[in-house]
């Protein structure tokens, strides 16, 4: 994953070496009416986003990010394990094909689950099993508190029990890939891809509780607070708060922490195509796709500039902005830099609040650039 922003864990290094401070944190400390007046005002004096690549070719955790009550609870209690008090709302935008699993699945699916696969079944138990199998869509609290029940008794299973449960689970499914037989009704294909890079993980188990969504390039998923997600494959932008706190509880050796995960979670079902989180497109500019999430912290540009511009303004907004290359050539031109600028796959400005950049194209087939920016 590469990291752009002024993070603690990962302050951005600045390449010009006519500036004397070295890292981005250290230049907005010294320069802070760069972060524009309304964000110098909302978020004492510091950027309030953290944008970043990820290229994901083995499942990342089972995770949510608390909200910002819990999150300066957490840090106050253990910072060891929750390094920052901030909250970590966060929207990932797939670069190429991208899966993840994303908000628990509408129940009718959970149920089919639980119906066709009995490993998930002896887990869960029958009681607790039945009481979700029950609950009608007309008492959406009831839902969620069985859903609850169910989820928390899966993640607190015994280690011994639920090993021997997915060992079975496994082989029988392995068996039934090899002869032929069509395995969706046990969640096949995904469970012994995940089984491969986690053996033995609980997290296997959680196919079966969350929506698998699948993007295109350019489209798009918001995580608001306690919104369980894994990122399973595939190239992403992400923008989100400027955090790292993380509750895991499955699909990595780091450190999990099952309650805390439980207590806190979302447990309203919705279906996988809610989950899709749409860009709008510019009134005043055709180029530019607005990714606008329902948080003051961060909002995300994508600008598809076409082959027939030659010639193209980045246009000033009222806050500081990062802008990262994806695709194509150009050598931009700002009033706030000393000297041209030549821009091509891979590189990361900075650009202070009310500033623009000229950029001149020499790819013969346009640009795809991402900004990511705070819009108050």
């Amino acid at each position: 994953q590469l990291w752009m922003g002024t993070h603690p864990r990962g302050d951005a290094i600045i390449r010009d070496n006519r500036i004397p401070q070295k890292t981005l944190g250290q230049w907005i400390a010294a320069n802070p009416a760069c972060l524009g007046e309304k964000v110098l005002d909302a978020f004492q004096g510091r950027l309030p986003f953290l944008f970043k690549v990820l290229s994901v070719n083995t499942a990342l955790s089972i995770q949510a990010h608390p909200n910002k009550e819990l999150a300066a609870k957490l840090h106050a209690q253990f910072p060891e394990h929750y390094p920052d008090a901030n909250h970590k709302p966060e929207l990932a935008i797939a670069l190429t094909p991208f899966e993840g699993l994303c908000g628990f699945r509408p129940v009718e699916e959970i149920v089919s689950f639980l119906q066709a696969v009995p490993e998930l079944r002896a887990l869960i138990g029958e009681v607790a099993a039945e009481q979700l199998e029950r609950s009608g869509s007309d008492d959406p609290r009831g839902v969620s508190a069985a859903l609850r029940v169910c989820f928390t008794r899966l993640m607190k299973s015994e280690k011994k029990f639920f090993i021997d449960q997915l060992n079975t689970l496994v082989k029988r499914v392995s068996q039934e890939a090899a002869e032929g037989k069509d395995t969706s009704a046990s969640n096949g294909d995904l469970l012994l891809r995940l089984h491969t890079q986690y053996p033995g993980d609980i997290g296997c188990f959680t196919i079966y509780f969350l929506n698998l969504v699948k993007l295109e390039p350019g489209e798009a998923i918001f995580l608001g607070a306690n919104e369980p997600h894994a990122y399973l494959h595939g190239d992403c932008v992400e923008c989100m708060a400027c955090s790292d706190n993380t509750v895991r509880a499955g699909l990595t050796p780091k450190f999990i922490d099952v309650l805390t995960l439980c207590e806190m979670l979302n447990y309203t079902p919705a279906p996988s195509s809610s989950k899709i989180f749409p860009a709008t497109q510019s009134q005043l500019d055709p180029s530019v796709y607005i990714y606008d999430p329902p948080v003051p912290d961060f909002a995300v540009m994508r600008i598809e500039i076409p082959a027939s511009i030659k010639l193209y303004l980045v246009s000033a907004v009222d806050s500081a902005s990062i802008l990262l290359v994806i695709q194509g050539m150009a050598v931009g031109t700002s009033t706030a830099a000393a000297s041209e600028m030549t821009l091509r796959r891979g590189s990361v400005l900075f650009i202070s609040a009310n500033e623009s950049i000229s950029l001149h194209l020499s790819s013969p087939d346009g640009m795809l650039l991402f900004r990511a920016c705070c819009l108050l």
